[in-house]
Formats: structure tokens, C-alpha cells, sequence
């Protein structure tokens, strides 16, 4: 069965999350603020939640329209054919959000939808009274400008979740967008990479795993898998193929800190990544860098100001580690940053900036391309 598909994703990452759908050979990319589309089966399905790097999570949308009154949403909602997913036993809660809509009571569309899609089901089926013991299938709504988007999702735990990271320090950054940092520096396994702000070492962790070409989804479970209308062998074929594709090389990945928690957490992280053999940690001051290279890249996410340093001493740290960078020669750098003033602190103005999102917090990374 074909689907319509998306992925939810943090603003800013639409263009890498749809280059990601593209290079897994998944059809009928599209763009949104915010989320990507596709379309696929249930392989696609498969596929994506097991190599997709970037994206939050994977849903099955069973429908979207308009609706500005409670009465409309309900009889659109129950028109729907949520017995091609749902089955008997099915547990199917509801959960969303509604933005700039007339429907703006969340706790009431919740209520509504669930009415809806019982009094479909009950008409399908042929019962009055649903267990809902069985698999999971969370639906999910989103109501944006009155413009009502109905999902069920394949996921669980985000995307993000990929299971290495039990512990972590302050200010954690999440393994999908140190992965979109990563792929926006273009690293791909070849020269040298460093992060001279690791904390718990997502960022070189996730480098590893690109450079190793491994699967992020490959050791973990995701809902779908569980259900009795999918083919549990569909998921095991992704996974061995996955496998399959993955590289063993030579890499130069090098985390630092210098905090030596930190640094243990991070090394306990990369083992449970099985990454462990080929990132290297260290404690080191990042105002000391001094490390030689004929190509190589520093990805980073230095403190920002706001939850772990007061504002001048960010702009302390930041203008002392744009003087160390400025006598580097051949590295480039890629450094996530929501402070204002980031590159009068720095000491330099970037060669490009991108918009970003770490959580709630918009940001800027700022690429330097380090030519003298």
C-alpha cells in the first residue's frame, strides 16, 4: 500500500532532511515550514525510520483538510478510512497542537478526534467497545491557519533517540542536529575532524557514524514494528541491508573538552555507539587549540550565554577561540551559536550563515571557510 508521509523536523533542516529522503531513493519529496513529505510503502516506511539521520520522527498522514468548527472536524475526521491502519484491538491515543486556528482548544479537538475515529471504527467493525490492548498507533494531530493534518505514528522515541546517550551533561545538544551539522560541514569521513567543545560528544559521535556510513535506527525498535497489518521481514531486510552498505576505514575524529566528566560520559557514549575504536577524546582547552592539518573541519556547539555561561563570558570564550582559529590554517569551521553578537565577539564575519533551531532556541551556524 502507497502512503503519503512526513517528517516533522526542526525549522531550517527541510533542505537536508529532503537531499536525506532523496539519497534512500524515496519518492515525492516535498518541502514544508517545519516538515517534509513522501510518499512510500511500508519498505519506505521501514527505510527511513532506520537511516534517516535528521528527521524527528516518521508519520503516516490519513488525511488533511479544513475545518472551523468542532462539528466539521468531527465528520472530516470520521470520514476518513482509519480501518486500513487501526485494527481491532488497536490502541490508538491522540495527542497535537492547534497555532493561529478557531479550533484552538487542544483538549477538546483531542476528544473530538478520538470520538470521531471510534464511531468509524465501531462502524467498520461491527463493536461498540474498543481495549485498545493491542499495538500502539498514536495519532497525532496538527491544526495550523484552520488547516487540519491527521497522522499516525511509525516512530516511538524520536528519531533522535538513538539509544547511545542514557547520560549526558548540561546543555545537551540532540543527535539529529548534530547530524545536520555534520552533513552541512560536508564531512564525510575523509581528513580530519574536531569538536574542542564535545560535552557528552554527540557531535563527534554523530560524525563517526556518518563516516561509517552505519545506520542511526539499525539497534533500536520502532513502533510500527509491531504492527500485525505490517511485515516484521520488511524491517529485518532494511536493517541487513543497512548493514551492508556500511564502511571501514582509517578515520581522524578527535572530541575535546575541558571538563573530564564530560569527557568519560562522552567516551562511554561512543562505546555504546560502537564508534568507540575510531573517535578519540580529550581533555583540552579549547583556547590552546593548536592541532595541524592539511584538510579538516571543527564542528561545534560552544556555550551560547544563556544556559550554562553568562553572556560575557560567552563573548569572552568567543573572542579568545576566534583568535586561536584565525592562526589555524586549513581548517574550516561550522560553529552553532543563538548569540546576537556572535561574530563581533569572534572577531570575524562569517563566509555564510544558516538559520537554526536547538530546540526553542533559534540560532545561527556560522561557517568559516578559513581562507587566508
Amino acid at each position: 500500500m502507497e502512503f503519503k508521509l512526513c517528517v516533522p523536523c526542526l525549522l531550517g533542516l527541510e533542505g537536508p532532511i529532503s537531499d536525506e529522503l532523496r539519497r534512500l531513493g524515496l519518492k515525492n519529496v516535498a518541502a514544508e515550514n517545519g516538515r517534509v513529505y513522501f510518499t512510500g510503502d511500508e519498505e519506505a516506511i521501514a527505510t527511513a525510520n532506520v537511516c534517516l539521520r535528521i528527521g524527528e520522527r516518521i508519520l503516516i498522514e490519513v488525511g488533511k483538510f479544513e475545518a472551523l468548527s468542532f462539528d466539521e472536524l468531527f465528520e472530516k475526521t470520521k470520514a476518513l478510512p482509519w480501518e486500513m491502519l487501526i485494527p481491532k484491538d488497536g490502541a490508538f491515543p491522540v495527542k497535537g497542537h492547534s497555532l493561529n486556528s478557531k479550533l484552538f482548544s487542544v483538549s477538546d479537538c483531542q476528544k473530538i478526534i478520538k470520538k470521531a475515529i471510534v464511531e468509524r471504527l465501531k462502524s467498520r467493525y461491527g463493536i461498540e467497545w474498543f481495549a485498545e490492548t493491542g499495538a500502539l498507533y498514536q495519532v497525532q494531530f496538527s491544526i495550523m491557519k484552520d488547516q487540519v493534518s491527521l497522522c499516525i505514528d511509525t516512530t516511538g522515541a524520536g528519531l533522535h533517540k538513538r539509544g547511545y546517550r542514557p547520560a549526558h551533561n548540561a546543555a545537551p545538544l540532540k543527535e539529529t542536529l548534530a547530524a545536520a551539522m555534520v552533513n552541512l560541514s560536508r564531512y564525510r569521513g575523509k581528513g580530519d575532524f574536531c569538536d574542542p567543545f564535545c560535552g557528552s560528544g554527540t557531535i563527534p559521535i554523530e560524525a563517526a557514524l556518518i563516516a561509517k556510513n552505519r545506520a542511526p535506527g539499525l539497534y533500536r525498535q520502532f513502533t510500527a514494528m509491531d504492527w500485525k497489518n505490517f511485515d516484521r521481514k520488511v524491517w529485518d531486510n532494511v536493517k541487513d541491508a543497512a548493514r551492508a552498505r556500511e564502511f571501514n576505514g582509517e578515520y581522524h575524529i578527535v572530541g575535546s573538552d575541558i571538563d573530564p566528566a564530560a569527557i568519560q560520559i562522552a567516551r562511554e557514549n561512543a562505546m555504546r555507539a560502537g564508534v568507540g575504536s575510531i573517535v578519540h577524546f580529550e581533555v583540552a582547552d579549547a583556547m590552546k587549540f593548536d592541532r595541524k592539518t592539511d584538510r579538516g573541519v571543527i564542528v561545534t556547539n560552544p556555550p551560547y550565554g544563556e544556559r550554562i555561561m553568562e553572556k560575557q563570558e560567552a563573548e569572552a570564550l568567543y573572542k579568545g577561540f576566534g583568535q586561536i582559529y584565525r592562526n589555524t590554517e586549513n581548517w574550516q569551521l561550522y560553529l552553532l551559536s543563538s548569540h546576537t553578537e556572535f561574530e563581533r565577539s569572534f572577531g570575524k564575519q562569517a563566509d555564510k550563515k544558516r538559520k537554526l533551531y536547538n530546540g526553542m532556541i533559534k540560532c545561527d551556524l556560522f561557517m568559516y571557510f578559513n581562507k587566508k
